[in-house]
């Protein structure tokens, strides 16, 4: 579905992401770890389009994606939750969602909308009962849901999601996992950008490292869980209990 080569992107004379290479096969939760600087956040801006200048090959679904702008980029199928949410403060949750789907509505298909935004009250019930609230008066795992279901509004192919758990308490950062897990297996395809590479290669399938803007690892996410290398770099000293089960 989605298939990157050498991907280079810099800012002036600093190179962020250096040659890297991933896939993302149609159903698959494909996670990329790393730490602050490593340039996942600057891949998933080149693929949305925020980013315009790299060198290299980004294709989705057989269509490079060079000198495309954002709005053809969703129009192509991807929909990223982008890091800090970024929702429209000013205005309703509800008129938040309606904005996801400017795409659908410019095709007519009013009737789409309207089932979406049922679905998307149903996966968060909390939205339903903010619905006409301002969406910048949410908590943040509010917001971060609401970021969620603006990006589904779109009916993506691929769904993009950037550092979800972001500032976020534990149990709402678990809550988030388990709505991601829940839409990869209603056949979701996703690529998640994460941090917190214990909860993200707890849920994907494949994985890739990124160190200092180079890919350096990548496997199974089951492999990935148990190499040294990961372990020492990203899950903490206490990564034995958590794979005794005990965290």
């Amino acid at each position: 579905m989605l298939r990157i080569k050498n991907l280079r992107c810099s800012y002036g004379s600093i190179m962020a992401v250096q040659g890297v290479s991933l896939s993302v096969r149609q159903g698959e939760l494909i996670s990329i770890i790393g730490a602050n600087g490593s340039g996942k956040s600057t891949l998933l801006l080149a693929i949305s389009g925020l980013l315009t200048t790299w060198d290299g090959e980004i294709i989705f679904q057989d269509q490079s994606l060079k000198g495309m702008s954002p709005p053809q980029i969703v129009k192509q199928g991807i929909s990223m939750v982008p890091e800090g949410r970024q929702i429209f403060s000013p205005l309703s949750v509800i008129d938040n969602l309606k904005m996801g789907a400017y795409t659908i509505y410019r095709k007519g298909l009013k009737d789409q909308v309207q089932n979406d935004l049922d679905m998307i009250m149903d996966m968060f019930p909390i939205l339903k009962e903010r619905a006409t609230q301002l969406a910048g008066t949410l908590s943040g795992g509010e917001q971060q849901m609401l970021a969620i279901g603006r990006a589904l509004m779109a009916r993506p192919r691929l769904l993009v999601l950037d550092e979800p758990s972001m500032g976020l308490a534990p149990k709402i950062v678990e809550m988030i996992f388990e709505t991601i897990q829940t839409l990869r297996q209603d056949g979701v395809t996703i690529l998640l950008v994460e941090q917190n590479a214990r909860a993200a290669l707890k849920i994907a399938d494949r994985a890739y490292v990124l160190e200092t803007g180079k890919m350096v690892l990548q496997g199974s996410a089951e492999e990935l869980l148990v190499d040294d290398d990961v372990k020492r770099a990203y899950l903490g000293r206490d990564y034995k209990n958590f794979y005794d089960g005990r965290e």
